[in-house]
């Protein structure tokens, strides 16, 4: 995964036809949930150039991004001035630590991505309490994959929450697909301070306004999971989702824009 022979093909291109939301005069949206790179096994890939039309077209004005390789990561966020990234760090790699804080270095790595599920380890995991203390060291947030046994479970990404709570954990698609899992990346984030959720991949719009009533509206972000997901169906479930239009605004934009330092202007 990684290079710059990566291509977004016109099969999976998220670009396509989509109203541009500038054209309907709407706000930039920041983008808290991004890939990069060729993803064989769903038949997807995002590369630099399809990563910029992504944004254009879909009225995104900020986007944070990340993928396995770090060093392809790193080569598309310095040459798009709107991009930031997210360190993936894998416990299972050697000096993921060193790597980790090596990246971090970088004035456009604004945190840390976890994916327990496809690395195969559990988000409380000893080995990553060194990342948790470095992130909470430079003050940034780290992204969790939720939603999927044995790895994921939004329990589990509770446990690490109960031992870094002065940490900010971002719990990425807030439960996923499943609603014992979605009510329960609700239920801790409403008890966890330091939890935010973050709504791509999750079907239920409905959840997303329980979301920001029961947490608070600082703590809901608005991510797409693109190239998995269309940016527009993801924002369209944020708009749908039965909030005043000053709190889809929040979802949208402000809230990543507090909680990653970057206005989206």
């Amino acid at each position: 995964m990684g290079g710059s022979n990566l291509t977004a093909g016109s099969d999976v291109s998220l670009s396509g036809n989509a109203v541009s939301l500038n054209a309907l005069g709407r706000s930039l949206v920041f983008d808290a949930h991004m890939h990069i790179g060729d993803f064989p096994l769903f038949g997807v890939a995002l590369d630099g150039d399809g990563l910029a039309a992504t944004m254009s077209s879909n009225g995104i004005g900020k986007g944070v991004i990340f993928c396995p390789d770090n060093a392809y990561t790193l080569r598309v966020v310095e040459s798009m001035p709107d991009v930031y990234g997210m360190v993936w760090v894998n416990p299972r790699e050697p000096h993921y630590v060193e790597d980790a804080a090596r990246y971090l270095d970088h004035p456009k790595f604004l945190g840390a991505k976890l994916h327990p599920l496809l690395d195969g380890y559990l988000p409380a995991d000893p080995a990553i309490h060194p990342v948790m203390r470095l992130l909470l060291e430079r003050g940034l947030p780290v992204l969790i994959h939720s939603g999927h046994p044995i790895f994921s479970l939004p329990w589990s990404i509770e446990e690490l929450a109960v031992a870094f709570p002065d940490n900010k954990i971002i719990m990425g698609h807030m439960g996923h697909s499943n609603v014992v899992y979605i009510n329960a990346a609700i239920d801790i984030a409403s008890r966890r301070q330091n939890v935010y959720l973050e709504t791509s991949g999750m079907p239920m719009h409905t959840k997303i306004r329980e979301a920001v009533e029961r947490v608070g509206p600082e703590r809901v972000l608005y991510g797409s999971d693109a190239p998995f997901h269309h940016p527009e169906v993801e924002m369209l479930k944020v708009r749908l989702s039965g909030l005043s239009d000053e709190l889809v605004g929040r979802v949208l934009r402000s809230n990543s824009e507090q909680l990653f330092g970057v206005p989206c202007g």
